[in-house]
């Protein structure tokens, strides 16, 4: 084996504690906390927990983001002897109900194989696309939208975008205007018509990026 890949042996508790993240994120798409690790393996605190993850972190088995109850991420290049890691996913988002995250765990209908890695920008989640709004960007009813969770986004890019409790997948156009921001939701199709949406009226977030797209067809 090549010395510059292998990995250094994992002890039982670090293999235990590697298992419970993964079955983790491929269940719910996130992560445990150091405080839900801890309970589910009795530690007497977070902090033990803390101590297992970064022994994990330097034989390189996950990346620790510091400051974040979840900043726990699996290397995009694993080769381990876990099966949950061989089959890489990403969670389906059905239909989001009013005041929840999108990643809640009752909006995964299923985990999809599929390699974040292949989109340019990485996935976080693959979005089932509702309607016909969006058809001639080439998204059609029942497709899956690969999402990539960021709130940053830049005009002419389709997002994912929640508005008053409502999930759209639209073009993003955001100026300046007398009275301020205005912000406008493009659909690609003419039988649809724009949401014009003022900031300073109604409640919007940016959920994230489209970065691709599977056809489930083809699954």
């Amino acid at each position: 084996m090549d010395k510059n890949t292998a990995k250094p042996k994992l002890t039982a508790r670090q293999e235990e504690i590697l298992s419970l993240i993964t079955d983790a994120i491929s269940r719910s798409g996130l992560p445990p906390t150091r405080a839900e690790i801890a309970t589910r393996l009795g530690f007497a605190s977070a902090n033990a927990a803390e101590e297992h993850l970064r022994a994990l972190a330097r034989k390189g088995y996950v990346e620790l983001t510091p400051g974040t109850s979840r900043g726990i991420k699996l290397p995009k290049q694993l080769n381990l002897p876990i099966p949950a890691l061989q089959q890489l996913t990403l969670p389906l988002i059905g239909r989001v109900a009013a005041g929840s995250p999108i990643l809640a765990v009752e909006h995964i209908q299923k985990q999809v194989p599929c390699d974040p890695s292949l989109f340019d920008k990485g996935a976080d989640y693959l979005l089932k696309v509702r309607g016909m709004s969006m058809r001639d960007a080439g998204i059609l009813d029942g497709d899956y939208l690969a999402v990539k969770k960021t709130s940053e986004v830049r005009n002419g890019e389709i997002v994912v975008a929640r508005l008053d409790d409502e999930v759209t997948v639209k073009r993003w156009s955001q100026s300046k205007g007398p009275h301020g921001v205005k912000i406008e939701l493009i659909a690609e199709n003419p039988d649809f018509e724009n949401i014009i949406v003022d900031p300073r009226r109604d409640e919007i977030t940016v959920e994230g990026l489209a970065v691709g797209l599977i056809r489930p067809g083809g699954l």
